[in-house]
């Protein structure tokens, strides 16, 4: 089974994506948590990546997809995969699709966990940060048993500057106008499904589960 998971940052598909590798035994790959890895074993395609990287521009998409195939080759692969969050623009998801049928591969389903503004805008700025290991919270979905504590090393949590309402509201926009061309994308090819991401984690899982085993639609 080889997926996409698309939505928001923040409407929980990083959460899915675990739970859905766990059912499935398939890796969960992020892009932010590969290129990472290709920089620091210095792969040809981490090379590339940190020449961009190291002089302060955004890596290119070609260079973004030649990780990602590096990775889906590699033999935890071979019984499938979960791609969290991307691709982000169709410009991505075309390219994604060219390389993946050079390794003989090709997406079943994609997976848009759809969030609206206003749930967005309470999910983001609702979470918290452990200053000192990183662990995160949620003021209303995941409260630490003290407020302001992190219950894992008693650190202090802060707010990311980046999860204030203005900033927010800007990503909102961005990832609306670019997910609208990817939903247009890959709902030519039946594969795409739509899940509503408000809620409960389990039965959000459940929703997407009932998709991916045939029973609901794609």
């Amino acid at each position: 089974m080889q997926l996409i998971l698309l939505g928001p940052p923040g409407a929980g598909k990083g959460t899915q994506s675990k739970l859905l590798s766990e059912k499935y035994n398939i890796p969960q790959i992020s892009t932010g948590d590969i290129l990472r890895s290709a920089v620091r074993e210095g792969t040809p395609m981490g090379l590339k990546a940190k020449g961009f990287m190291d002089n302060g521009v955004l890596v290119p998409d070609e260079v973004v997809i030649g990780i990602i195939e590096d990775r889906l080759m590699e033999e935890d692969c071979n019984g499938g995969f979960i791609l969290d969050g991307f691709p982000r623009t169709e410009a991505q998801a075309k390219a994604l699709s060219l390389n993946l049928k050079k390794i003989n591969k090709e997406i079943d389903f994609v997976i848009d966990t759809v969030v609206e503004k206003d749930d967005w805008l309470k999910r983001l700025t609702g979470r918290r940060t452990c200053r000192k290991c990183g662990e995160g919270f949620h003021i209303e979905f995941s409260p630490p048993q003290k407020d302001g504590i992190c219950d894992k090393c008693a650190g202090n949590l802060y707010q990311r500057d980046d999860d204030n309402e203005k900033t927010i509201k800007k990503r909102f926009k961005v990832y609306k106008e670019q997910s609208a061309s990817l939903k247009d994308y890959y709902s030519k090819s039946g594969k795409y499904a739509p899940v509503d991401g408000k809620g409960e984690i389990n039965r959000i899982f459940e929703s997407i589960v009932t998709i991916l085993d045939g029973k609901g639609t794609a």
